[in-house]
Formats: structure tokens, C-alpha cells, sequence
């Protein structure tokens, strides 16, 4: 997982973006994981279910701090997990990015 700087392109991160590229559409995923460290956030797909997860946990000897950040989402039948790339931007905001296969399109 990268991180790059962050670009305002979508408002609402909740909202999955359908990109039209010269070769083929691309669905693009937002997530806002900034309360996470990069190496406490997981992608994984398991059949056509993208799965992101997060968990933080402070110990100190006055408190434990605890947080847990789970996101499913359906993908379009075909998508290939192998083509799905994830980059995390400075600011926290997690990017999923998976080419859509063209039986997904044309539904």
C-alpha cells in the first residue's frame, strides 16, 4: 500500500465512482480510515465482497483506547480480486481501485 497525497475529486467518500479510462471502467472505492495507522488497516476480498478493516488499541496504565472500522462492499460479478489495488493518502482517506469486467458494464 502506497500514499499518495490526497486529490478532492469526490465529496462524499461513501459514494463508489464509476472512472472511464482509455482501457476499460474502473471502480474506485473511498474510505475515511484517518483515525488508523497504515499498518492497522486490511483490504482483503473474500468471493465478490471487498472487506476493509481497521483496529487501533492504546494501552495505558490509566486507560485503553479501542477503535474498530469494518466497510463491506458487494463488487460487480467478475471483478477480478487479483486487479484490485488499494493506496492510502497522507490524509488517511484509503482508495480501492478494481477495473470492472465488461459483463458489469454493459448490466
Amino acid at each position: 500500500m502506497t500514499r499518495p497525497s490526497y486529490d478532492p475529486y469526490l465529496d462524499n467518500l461513501k459514494s463508489p465512482l464509476i472512472r472511464d479510462e482509455s482501457d476499460g471502467k474502473t471502480l474506485r472505492l473511498r474510505f475515511d480510515v484517518a483515525q488508523y495507522k497504515p499498518e492497522e488497516v486490511t483490504v482483503k476480498t473474500i468471493d465478490n465482497r471487498l472487506l476493509v478493516h481497521a483496529k487501533h488499541e492504546e494501552k495505558t496504565p490509566q486507560r485503553t483506547v479501542f477503535r474498530e472500522y469494518n466497510q463491506e462492499f458487494l463488487l460487480p460479478r467478475g471483478t477480478n480480486p487479483e486487479q484490485i489495488s488499494s493506496t492510502l493518502s497522507t490524509d488517511g482517506v484509503l482508495t480501492v481501485e478494481a477495473p470492472l469486467p465488461h459483463l458489469a458494464i454493459q448490466q
